[in-house]
């Protein structure tokens, strides 16, 4: 039994294959044969057309640019138990080589007979043939315009230069209907279109270019009704030349970013070595801890260092000192500033810094109040002091903050984008402009915008809230050449900010991508953003007021505050790492 079924198996199997080829060649054959008469049929077609006098070859109907004669647009035809179907076109040319325009006397120079097969049935399929026919002389071409009487559309292209575009894509619309009515793509940027008395949209693009187009009254363009156009669709009469020019060039691309107009520096030191050190007396540093230096009998009673000068380039006003250290029972830390006048250093006075000759002991310290004329270089004396020879106060790490003309990476920012050109003037007799949109900066302060035609664009805040203070290059609008991607750095203002700067408690290094969460339920505000690359990020926008702040990252023990924000404010967050 299981002998006899293998043997079946195998026999399937085989006449499978022969029955697949045998049924295989049964289709090449019906194929070849069905293709082979439609071919004839084509041909016959196409031998007819040769034969009639130039004026019949065309279809019944037609209208330019399409050739009226004796041919039906579309006829059947059974062969063989086979029904085929004949379509048929006739389109006039008009050839450069003898002139374009005005130049030549008639436009239809030839025409082009097009005829295709196609049949249905088991294995369906089509044959297409084309065939220029033309008149044997200057007689019948210009009876040709006699008897179709109509007008000629002469389109050009040239781009921003003013020089012609090669080979861009013309394309005709019916402007009531919007059927597709002729196409090509010329050479030397310049084409006569043959064309019944009426008016057409006329559509220029090409690859990689921008597009231009014709419009009429009552068009819609970006959910703007157009009643003036700019470029108006083009009416063909008869025996006339109509001529419109479009110019289209390689598309461009903004990368836009936008930015506060101002940032925060600062000096830092973690101890982790003395290279930020200028002077010290009677302290040592010890696993990125400063403390009072050792004798015999123990501690010294006193010691000081100095921090190397902090002279930021491009500052705009001191912020605050923070510190972080440790003062057991009996022991001192605190902490002065001194200003360089010539070579030499000075300790500020109370009148501008108060409390300075005596020394700070908490943390933060503001500085705001100093002027940045006088006081345009800094150094930091710590003063270290205990009272027993078993116990030292230690330094773990200070740092200064400034606000300074560095930019800062704004996230988020909406702003509005929009070009010189225009499509036409609505019923307010107001602006229709080509190129207008509203969008906004990524999380990162970043957008590319491709697609871009060469014009003139101006860009605008988004928010009410944000004002447009600056941008580069400038001044506006921004000239944007074609096939150029343009850098556009965005700066904004406003009334109240936040800048927050997040950092290592320990190494007092920024932390990337810590996020920051900034609200008031009484206000209406709730922003969450994530720092950059210099722990940095700025909030923008808000109302004066009090707001909650909640910080945390990866890796570290989230904190929350509550901050006051009125004008332009700046905090500094350190987060502990998670043990």
């Amino acid at each position: 039994m299981i002998e006899v079924l293998v043997c079946v198996f195998l026999a399937i199997v085989i006449f499978t294959g022969i029955f697949g080829v045998y049924q295989l060649g049964i289709r090449v054959v019906w194929l070849s044969k069905t293709k082979s008469v439609a071919i004839a049929l084509a041909n016959a077609q196409i031998e007819k057309a040769k034969n009639l006098p130039y004026d019949q070859v065309g279809t019944k109907e037609a209208v330019l640019p399409y050739a009226q004669g004796v041919f039906e647009s579309s006829t059947t035809t059974v062969k063989n138990g086979l029904e085929y179907t004949i379509e048929t076109q006739v389109k006039y040319v008009s050839d450069e080589a003898d002139g374009t325009g005005s130049s030549d006397a008639c436009n239809l120079d030839y025409k082009r007979f097009e005829v295709k097969v196609l049949w249905q049935g088991r294995y369906p399929g089509d044959v297409e043939m084309t065939t220029d026919i033309a008149p044997k002389d200057l007689v019948e071409e210009a009876n040709s315009c006699a008897q179709q009487p109509g007008g000629l559309l002469s389109v050009s292209v040239f781009d921003a230069y003013g020089a012609m575009v090669d080979s861009p894509l013309i394309e005709i619309f019916d402007s009531l209907t919007g059927e597709l009515i002729d196409s090509y793509s010329p050479a030397s940027g310049e084409y006569d279109f043959p064309l019944a008395t009426s008016t057409y949209k006329v559509v220029v693009s090409k690859v990689d270019y921008s597009l231009s187009e014709s419009f009429g009254s009552g068009d819609v363009y970006n959910e703007e009704t157009i009643i003036t156009p700019e470029i108006p669709n083009p009416s063909v009469v008869e025996n006339g030349l109509t001529e419109i020019s479009f110019s289209i060039d390689k598309v461009s691309s903004f990368s836009v970013n936008s930015f506060s107009l101002w940032g925060v520096g600062s000096f830092s030191d973690s101890f982790s070595d003395e290279g930020k050190i200028s002077e010290k007396s009677n302290v040592v540093i010890t696993d990125g801890r400063v403390s009072l230096a050792t004798s015999s009998e123990g501690y010294l009673s006193s010691g000081y260092l100095f921090s190397v000068d902090i002279s930021p380039s491009d500052l705009i006003s001191w912020e605050e000192l923070s510190f972080s250290d440790q003062e057991v029972s009996g022991t001192d830390l605190s902490y002065q500033f001194y200003y360089a006048s010539g070579t030499s250093w000075f300790l500020i006075p109370d009148s501008d810094l108060p409390e300075n000759s005596t020394g700070f002991d908490s943390s933060p310290v503001d500085l705001s109040g100093l002027s940045t004329t006088t006081y345009s270089q800094l150094k930091i004396k710590g003063n270290l002091s205990t009272a027993s020879t078993s116990s030292s106060p230690f330094l773990d790490s200070w740092q200064v903050s400034w606000r300074n003309s560095q930019p800062t990476a704004l996230p988020s920012v909406s702003f509005n984008l929009r070009g010189n050109k225009k499509v036409g003037l609505d019923s307010d007799d107001q602006t229709i402009y080509k190129y207008n949109i509203s969008t906004s900066t990524d999380s990162l302060g970043h957008l590319n915008i491709p697609n871009l035609e060469w014009d003139n664009y101006t860009f605008s805040s988004g928010e009410p809230s944000l004002g447009l203070a600056a941008t580069d290059p400038s001044p506006q609008p921004i000239s944007l050449a074609p096939n150029t991607n343009l850098s556009v750095n965005l700066y904004f203002q406003s009334q109240n900010s936040l800048l927050l700067t997040c950092q290592n408690a320990e190494s007092l290094e920024p932390i990337f991508s810590a996020q920051a969460r900034l609200y008031s339920a009484s206000l209406g505000y709730d922003e969450t953003q994530y720092t950059d690359e210099q722990g940095q990020t700025i909030f923008m926008g808000m109302e004066s007021g009090a707001y909650d702040l909640e910080v945390s990252a990866p890796g570290y023990n989230s904190t929350s505050s509550a901050v006051f924000i009125s004008g332009d404010n700046v905090k500094t967050i350190s987060l502990e790492q998670v043990e």
